[in-house]
């Protein structure tokens, strides 16, 4: 699986709904702690997949951590369809 920063697809002044957008129309899942783009997420005609961190303020380290650790269940939940995945 591949990543793209928003710097790197020309969105870093996007607004959320811009980037949700971008990520239904591209099969891009946002990963992200802004609960904006829970809200967005849930939304009946929502096509996109979040990733919401909830994690809190913490070093890069425990981060990365974190993400190894709960990857399997969070890919297995994505490829079910999940729209919204919580990595806590």
């Amino acid at each position: 699986m591949d990543c793209q920063h928003v710097l790197d697809c020309g969105l870093a002044g996007a607004s959320d709904a811009d980037l949700c957008k971008y990520a239904s129309a591209h099969g891009r899942v946002i990963v992200s702690k802004d609960g904006d783009f829970l809200y967005l997420a849930s939304q009946l005609r929502a096509s996109f997949q979040l990733v919401w961190v909830r994690i809190g303020n913490c070093r890069k380290a425990a981060l990365l951590v974190a993400f190894e650790s709960a990857w399997p269940k969070v890919e297995a939940s994505l490829q079910a369809g999940d729209r919204v995945v919580e990595i806590r």
